[in-house]
């Protein structure tokens, strides 16, 4: 029989109107949405629907925004799909968080609130340094990390074969991008992003985060839940929370993790959440694996349906 694991969405997925198709159609979504305008005291779900998008891409309401498509999407699909059963659960970055909370680590509204912090803290963190991040096309880990020590940044993401992102100093990406392609990468592009995320310069959010974990209560997990650190599951919660502090500055190894979860007999992955990022890495990855995806109306369905026609959900 085959194992399914669960993946959730990172920041960067988060587009205006992600979510607001579920809230019509759906009382249970749009229960979700009412609930976690509730817990933060403000419209996230709002700014999710209907922007506007410098709003939505502000970190402090991008993290919990996708976090809570994501858990919607994770509801919803529970909900049509009854019989659904996963074995294993992972998240890119803010993710982790979701896919913790959906494995019974925390609770959605913990999730949530400790996701809504996590984004202010790195926006402030942001706004204190000059960061910025690249994704590095058709280059080896091996040769971006030589290019990483030369020009004084740090390797961000290791997503998937020939995805690789840098994270440093503004002047200093510039300088990583142009070494990247004398080395013969396919392209170095400097990505539109608020500072320099899995970088060291995300410092100052790791002990205020660390204060906000503190006061949640971690449960243990229902499933094992793959951390970005280590690419191996999650332990004991203090375990839990010093790896969720120690993944603000360090690498997320996205490859590693889904590898792991290949080498355990996982051949079936739902992304949920908006955006498709994840079934693309995954593809390069491991062209064999069954990869579904649940971001919206179109695509729920599409699940349920396929789900639905396989022997067990």
């Amino acid at each position: 029989m085959s194992k399914t694991a669960l993946l959730f969405a990172g920041q960067g997925a988060q587009f205006v109107g992600m979510g607001k198709d579920w809230a019509e159609q759906n009382p249970a979504a749009r229960a979700w949405f009412e609930r976690a305008n509730a817990a933060l005291g403000c419209d996230l779900a709002g700014v999710c629907f209907n922007g506007p998008e410098a709003d939505l891409t502000n970190t402090e309401n991008a993290q919990p925004g996708i976090f809570l498509v994501s858990w919607v999407a994770f509801e919803l699909l529970k909900q049509q799909v009854p019989t659904l059963k996963f074995e294993a659960t992972a998240g890119l970055s803010l993710g982790e968080f979701t896919a913790l909370t959906a494995a019974g680590v925390m609770s959605f509204e913990d999730g949530l609130r400790v996701v809504r912090q996590r984004g202010r803290f790195m926006q402030e963190a942001c706004a204190a340094t000059r960061g910025g991040m690249a994704a590095i096309i058709g280059l080896d880990e091996a040769p971006t990390r030589e290019v990483c020590a030369e020009a004084g940044v740090e390797l961000a993401n290791l997503n998937c074969p020939g995805q690789l992102v840098i994270s440093g100093e503004s002047e200093r990406i510039t300088r990583a991008c142009e070494l990247a392609k004398a080395r013969g990468a396919k392209r170095a592009l400097p990505l539109t992003v608020a500072g320099a995320y899995h970088s060291r310069l995300m410092a100052s959010a790791q002990s205020r985060l660390q204060a906000v974990l503190a006061g949640v209560a971690f449960q243990p997990a229902a499933v094992p839940v793959i951390s970005n650190v280590t690419a191996q599951p999650h332990g004991s919660a203090a375990e839990t929370q010093a790896r969720l502090v120690e993944q603000v500055t360090s690498s997320v190894r996205w490859e590693e993790s889904i590898r792991h979860l290949l080498a355990q007999g996982f051949t079936r992955f739902i992304e949920l959440g908006p955006g498709t990022a994840l079934t693309g890495f995954m593809k390069r990855i491991d062209k064999g694996a069954v990869v579904l995806n649940v971001g919206d109306a179109a695509s729920l369905a599409a699940t349920v349906k396929a789900l639905n026609a396989s022997p067990a959900a």
